[in-house]
C-alpha cells in the first residue's frame, strides 16, 4: 500500500544519511518521534522510521521552476518488508524522473483519481451535514488540522486500518484518549458517504473496529450527591464571587441546567417577562429551548433587568454584560471554577450545574425522563412509548422547573428528603 501527501511549508533538514539497502534499512532502530533516513546516492529518497518499528520508504521533490520557493512534495512508495529497498529506489528514479520533466506526480494523480482527498471529503461533510453552530466547525477544522493534518492531501484510498491505529495510539500517548477519540470518530464520519459513493472504497476507522480496535470508554466526571454539593457551591458563589453579574449568571445555570454558551450569551430579547419564558435559540442539538421562568429565575432576571435601566445603553441589551469583553457580554467565567470549589470545600465546575439539575430531577423528584430530557434539551430518546409523552405542555414544564427550583433551595439549606423539606419555605 502507498500514501501521499503534500507538504507545503515543511523545511527538511537531512540529519541522517546513507544508503539505503536491506540490510542498513533493517538496523535504523526506532526513537521516541518518527525520523527520516535519507539516501546518500539519489537525493530525496529515503524511509520513514516510526517509533512502532514500521518502516515507510518516500521520496521528497519540489515541483515545477521555483527552485526552493516551490513547494516541498511527498509521496509515500511503500512500507519495508511489502517491497524491498531496491524496488523502493527504482520507483523513486521513475518519479524523480517525471519532476524533472516539469511533472508533479502528486497533483497529476489527484486530478486523474476520482476518489477525493481527505481534504476534499472534510469540506464535502461539512457543507452536506446538518446545520451546525460555528462553534462547532471550529472544533471539527481543529481536530483535522491538529490531528489528521498530513493526512489531507491524500486520497481516501490511500489511508488504511494500519494508519489508523498507529494514529490512534500515536495520540493517545500524547496528548490523550479523549483527543484521540475525537478523531477517529470524526474520521469515521467522513468516509461515510464516500464509502457509498465508490463501492470499493473501505472505511479504515470502521475496519480498524471491525479488526479489534477500540475507542477509549468515556470517563465522565461525577459529581457528589446534590444534598452534599449544592451547600458547599452556595457557599462558593457568596464568598468567591465578588461580580454580580457573575454571580447571577452561574445560579441561572444552576436553576435551568443550561450551558455556559446558552447563559453567558442569553440577550433580553429572548426574554418574555409578560409570558414567563426564555427561548434559547442556538442549542448544541439545533433544537430552539423554551424554558419557563420560575421563582428563582425571575428574582435573577429582575435584578439583571433592574441593573439594566440603571446603565441604559451599557448592557447592550445582553442579561449578562461585561464592560471588559469586545461583545459586551460576559465571555468566560471558567477561571472562577477552582475558586468557588476550594471556598465551598466541594470541587466545580459550570457544567456540573446541569447535571445537579437533571439528578434532582431524576432522583430526588422522580420526574418522567421524557420530561427531564425536554427541560433540558436533551436528544429525542428513540424510544417510542418515550416519544409519545414528549409533547410536554409549557404548563406542565413550569410545574416541574418550579419543582426542581425549590428542591435545589431545600437542599441548599440541608434539608432532608422532600417529604420532610415540603414544609419548609423557599430561599428568598
Amino acid at each position: 500500500m502507498s500514501g501521499n501527501s503534500a507538504i507545503p511549508s515543511a523545511k527538511l533538514v537531512a540529519r541522517l544519511r546513507m544508503t539505503l539497502t536491506a540490510r542498513t534499512v533493517d538496523t535504523l532502530q526506532p526513537r521516541d518521534r518518527p525520523y527520516i533516513a535519507w539516501d546518500d546516492r539519489l537525493t530525496g529518497f529515503g524511509v520513514r522510521v516510526h517509533p512502532s518499528g514500521l518502516r515507510s520508504y518516500l521520496v521528497n521533490y519540489r515541483a515545477g521552476d521555483r527552485g526552493r520557493k516551490a513547494p516541498n512534495r511527498r509521496i509515500v512508495i511503500g512500507r519495508h518488508g511489502l517491497i524491498t529497498a531496491d524496488q523502493a529506489r527504482r520507483r523513486a528514479r521513475e518519479i524523480l524522473g517525471r519532476v524533472a520533466l516539469g511533472e508533479d506526480p502528486l497533483a497529476d494523480r489527484a486530478r486523474t483519481r476520482s476518489i477525493p482527498t481527505l481534504r476534499k471529503a472534510f469540506e464535502n461533510w461539512l457543507a452536506v451535514g446538518p446545520k451546525r453552530r460555528d462553534s462547532t466547525v471550529a472544533s471539527y477544522r481543529r481536530t483535522v488540522h491538529r490531528d489528521l493534518g498530513d493526512w489531507l492531501d491524500r486520497p481516501l484510498d490511500e489511508i488504511d486500518r494500519s494508519d489508523v491505529e498507529r494514529r490512534f495510539q500515536e495520540l493517545t500517548e500524547r496528548p490523550g484518549w479523549v483527543q484521540a477519540n475525537a478523531a477517529m470518530k470524526l474520521l469515521g464520519a467522513i468516509y461515510r458517504r464516500p464509502c457509498l459513493d465508490f463501492e470499493e472504497l473501505r472505511n479504515p476507522v470502521e475496519h480498524w473496529r471491525a479488526a479489534g480496535g477500540r475507542l477509549h470508554p468515556r470517563r465522565r466526571r461525577r459529581i457528589q450527591p446534590p444534598s452534599e454539593v449544592l451547600p458547599c457551591w452556595n457557599r462558593g458563589f457568596e464568598t468567591a464571587v465578588r461580580n454580580v453579574v457573575v454571580r447571577d449568571a452561574f445560579r441561572f445555570g444552576l436553576y435551568t441546567g443550561m450551558r455556559l454558551t446558552e447563559v453567558i450569551s442569553l440577550a433580553w430579547t429572548q426574554v418574555d417577562m409578560a409570558a414567563m419564558t426564555v427561548r434559547i435559540e442556538d442549542t448544541k442539538n439545533g433544537e430552539p429551548l423554551d424554558f419557563p421562568v420560575t421563582r428563582q429565575l425571575a428574582a435573577i432576571l429582575r435584578r439583571r433587568l433592574a441593573e439594566r435601566e440603571r446603565f441604559a445603553g451599557e448592557t447592550r441589551g445582553w442579561v449578562f454584560p461585561s464592560k471588559d469583553s469586545a461583545s459586551g457580554r460576559l465571555e468566560s467565567i471558567q477561571h472562577l471554577n477552582a475558586r468557588i470549589g476550594e471556598a465551598g470545600g466541594a470541587r466545580f465546575w459550570f457544567h456540573a450545574l446541569r447535571n445537579c439539575f437533571i439528578t434532582v430531577a431524576d432522583r430526588e423528584l422522580m420526574l418522567p425522563t421524557s420530561l427531564t430530557k425536554r427541560l433540558v434539551n436533551h436528544a429525542p430518546s428513540p424510544d417510542i412509548t418515550q416519544g409519545y409523552a414528549a409533547d410536554w405542555t409549557m404548563e406542565q414544564l413550569r410545574d416541574a422547573a418550579q419543582g426542581i427550583g425549590d428542591r435545589i433551595d431545600e437542599l441548599i439549606r440541608g434539608a432532608g428528603p422532600p417529604h420532610e423539606a415540603a414544609s419548609q419555605t423557599a430561599l428568598p
